[in-house]
């Protein structure tokens, strides 16, 4: 393998090195082998940091763009991102590095008109692409995850990320999708294997998020997985309360310490948008774009 130039490279060797046995390897599969693996991942990375068109990729550090492209192509359909993501948290979990306590939030992400010359269905609400092993257009959504908004068609990126800030589970949305209907599937992402025997871990010890999330549905729901809720009070709730007066009830608990942390969310959302690729979607696909998204995220964990 011809060497990539320090300028071009996201992975670090070491980094590399624990990535490259969870990818796909050649053996048993037909057709034309992969070459070059790390070149062509390395240009996948590198696309969606500068937000370069595909086309543009300096050819003599990654090959054919078209090379790159049908590799990402090919992980974001079977899985592959979402697949070494699982292996990464599984890994972290077992060295005691998740921080259980979990924040939730959204960002919106303005899509470029190159993502946009697709048919659409208008105000498509259905969820972003997931991880199962499915055929492409049984996990591509719809309206490929582009909705209308105030702010044009855009995309929305929810997120749930453990204490730290590093990300556990990513959907993908139209930009006009509510925060908090979306909220039970950011959840139900969330699986981390344990090492040996026994069930993988989904359940986080608690969820803290903003008043976007502050409804009775969403804390009947957290409240029968036993999650604790660290979500604040909306303002009409609260006066609403307070004119009832005694048949007002009591108003949920609120741990306004605990809820100062949310703004790891917030820190995740800034550093992932450094990627120009992430921060404007350029892809007409939603799949390869939340997998671009995993991407980051798995270098995020790499790097703590």
């Amino acid at each position: 393998m011809r060497s990539t130039g320090s300028r071009y490279r996201v992975f670090t060797d070491e980094q590399w090195a624990r990535i490259e046995p969870l990818l796909p390897s050649n053996q048993g599969r037909r057709g034309h082998p992969f070459g070059e693996h790390r070149r062509v991942v390395e240009g996948i990375a590198f696309r969606y940091r500068t937000g370069i068109p595909w086309r543009d990729l300096p050819r003599e550090q990654f090959g054919p763009w078209q090379t790159v492209w049908k590799r990402h192509r090919r992980y974001a359909a079977d899985g592959t991102w979402d697949r070494v993501l699982t292996q990464v948290l599984a890994e972290a979990d077992a060295a005691g590095m998740i921080d259980w306590a979990v924040s939730v939030d959204a960002t919106i992400a303005r899509a470029h008109q190159h993502a946009t010359n697709t048919t659409r269905p208008d105000q498509d609400t259905g969820a972003g692409a997931n991880h199962k092993e499915l055929p492409l257009t049984e996990v591509e959504p719809p309206g490929h995850g582009i909705g209308r908004s105030r702010g044009g068609l855009t995309t929305k990126i929810h997120h749930a990320v453990d204490g730290r800030g590093r990300p556990l589970a990513t959907i993908v949305t139209g930009g006009q999708r509510n925060d908090g209907a979306v909220l039970a599937q950011v959840l139900a992402e969330i699986h981390v294997p344990r090492p040996g025997p026994g069930a993988a871990r989904t359940r986080p010890e608690a969820v803290i998020a903003d008043r976007a999330y502050a409804t009775g549905v969403i804390r009947t729901e957290l409240r029968r997985r036993r999650i604790r809720a660290v979500i604040p009070d909306k303002k009409d709730q609260i006066a609403a309360r307070q004119r009832r007066g005694s048949r007002g009830g009591r108003p949920p608990a609120f741990d306004g310490q605990a809820y100062r942390g949310r703004n790891v969310v917030e820190r995740y959302f800034a550093l992932a948008k450094q990627w120009r690729g992430l921060a404007t979607r350029y892809d007409k696909l939603a799949i390869a774009y939340r997998a671009a998204v995993t991407v980051c995220a798995i270098l995020t964990w790499l790097r703590a």
